[in-house]
């Protein structure tokens, strides 16, 4: 069977992102990084490519030169268990970039995150409309979100 593994192109920070997020998640790790030799697309040493894993998934990320970006249109989902891991996620992945609504933000490489609580989903859609729409206007007046809040609307 195939596998999928997501690819973060970016224009020279590739290891410089994956040794952020390779600190901030726990059961990761670097498994590889290759460089440019003399007379590659970038100057020699630089990071070409960047196997590594956070929380257990395999992620590849490539410096390409300039050219490429991210958008909002593509994020990273984490998925908590707790507000603590809300708070703790939000501080590192915010630091040097910038928070937006409804628990996105984006890194200080431009890489869009999602932070969410468990069960989220389950709220926003909750059996009881009047209750569901009560969570998601409490969640659009949210950048980080808080669950004890989500969960009284």
């Amino acid at each position: 069977m195939s596998k999928i593994t997501t690819f973060l192109t970016y224009n020279n920070q590739a290891e410089e992102a994956v040794r952020h997020y390779t600190a901030i998640f726990p059961n990761s790790e670097i498994k590889h990084i290759s460089y440019y030799n003399e007379g590659g697309h970038l100057p020699e040493g630089t990071a070409m490519s960047v196997v590594f894993i956070l929380n257990g998934q395999t992620y590849y990320a490539l410096n390409a030169g300039s050219g490429f970006g991210f958008s909002e249109g593509m994020s990273l989902l984490v998925t908590c268990e707790t507000q603590t891991e809300i708070d703790a996620y939000w501080q590192k992945l915010t630091e040097g970039g910038q928070p937006g609504p409804c628990g996105w933000l984006k890194d200080k490489f431009g890489v869009s995150w999602q932070v969410v609580p468990e069960g989220l989903d389950k709220l926003l859609q909750h059996s009881d409309p009047a209750k569901a729409k009560r969570v998601m206007a409490a969640m659009m007046k949210m950048s980080k979100l808080d669950v004890a809040a989500l969960e009284a609307a």
